[in-house]
């Protein structure tokens, strides 16, 4: 957005924080309607919250009030949610507390948070633009605290895949970080990312390698591999991955 205005000859500010009065009163004078916010990194001060004539609005990449926070396509995946979607909120001092003016839903079926974040980005786009034309009419709903949830920044301590859990919960885990940062388990003591998997049939030992085709037991079920990734290699899908990466059956996964 930045180049992209830098080339149509669009005056662009980028201020390293927001705090002093000198910032505060350079957005203030800009005499703003409104202002779009869409994953930024800085905390707005209540004095810029309250310089545009209609405040602040947001694109925030869930169903408020769930999954509040830094990393909701992530945590909406890893936790099995069916639906999931943008809201467009009225922004206040609160984390992602503000009353809502428009929402639209999509189902995640078997996405990877890649892939939602790419449909989750282009709706919130379209939604963003019809609230701002019909920016009068809207009617700010409040969220329900009591049915909020928090989706915490993504730690990369949690990427390691436990195959103690149930398959299904596998699959969601690396479907939830995929393709960033990752879910990662160790074969030949490398890491091997696990970018998409399926849920199969079959049991054994938690990380034992069922057969030719890397189908690996967890605490219950299995799965099969789609897409896995080694360390500074591209990505690949399991045919490929298999051509160089031959693992025999009994294998046990760390």
């Amino acid at each position: 957005v930045h180049a992209r205005a830098l080339e149509l000859g669009l005056p662009v500010r980028h201020p390293e924080r927001l705090k002093s009065p000198e910032d505060q009163a350079e957005f203030a004078a800009l005499g703003a309607d409104v202002a779009v916010v869409v994953a930024y990194g800085l905390i707005l001060p209540q004095a810029v919250l309250d310089a545009p004539e209609h405040g602040c609005l947001n694109v925030h990449a869930s169903i408020l009030p769930r999954w509040r926070g830094a990393a909701p396509i992530h945590r909406a995946v890893m936790a099995g949610d069916t639906v999931t979607g943008v809201t467009i909120m009225q922004m206040e001092a609160g984390l992602d507390t503000g009353p809502m003016l428009a929402m639209a839903r999509t189902p995640i079926e078997d996405k990877i948070t890649g892939e939602l974040t790419g449909e989750l980005a282009e709706l919130g786009a379209q939604l963003m633009v019809g609230t701002l034309r019909d920016l009068k009419i809207h009617v700010p709903v409040a969220q329900d605290d009591a049915d909020a949830t928090y989706a915490a920044k993504i730690d990369k301590a949690e990427a390691r895949i436990d195959w103690d859990r149930p398959a299904v919960e596998v699959v969601r885990h690396a479907h939830g970080l995929s393709p960033f940062p990752g879910a990662w388990f160790e074969m030949a003591s490398q890491r091997v990312k696990l970018l998409r998997a399926e849920v199969i049939d079959g049991s054994g030992a938690p990380g034992e390698v069922l057969d030719e085709r890397l189908a690996i037991a967890c605490s219950e079920g299995a799965i099969r591999p789609l897409e896995l990734q080694r360390a500074g290699k591209p990505k690949m899908d399991l045919d490929t991955f298999l051509r160089g990466n031959a693992v025999a059956k009994g294998v046990v996964l760390e």
